[in-house]
């Protein structure tokens, strides 16, 4: 008889152990999140960032390697000097990164000269 309570008395609790080994696998969720998930989504923001701020002049690399200057910028695609007259098209997306971007000169104040 006395087994039999005890049987009892451990099945109200059941639900509440169910819940508690639920917890372990919230708390890997949340790890994974801020571990793995968030820093892709921010690299790749960042790297789409990139790539819609691509203009003409800037020094790219490409995905497969090949360094190049860009010429022309379409919607989708690019073309892009790699060497003296060799230039190749190429899709927005296989831009890896930028090597120098294009910058305008600062303009230098002209200070008007004193005569003695």
């Amino acid at each position: 008889m006395a087994y039999a309570m005890g049987q009892l008395g451990a099945g109200g609790s059941g639900s509440a152990g169910g819940l508690a080994s639920f917890i372990p696998l919230v708390l890997m969720f949340v790890i994974f999140y801020f571990l793995l998930i968030r820093p892709q989504q921010k690299k790749t923001k960042e790297h789409r960032d990139m790539v819609a701020g691509v203009k003409k002049g800037d020094r790219i690399i490409t995905s497969g390697g090949i360094h190049g200057q860009v010429t022309a910028v379409e919607d989708t695609t690019l073309t892009v000097e790699i060497s003296d007259k060799v230039r190749v098209k190429l899709n927005r997306a296989n831009i890896a990164g930028l090597v120098q971007a294009q910058t305008q000169p600062a303009k230098k104040a002209v200070e008007p000269e004193k005569s003695k």
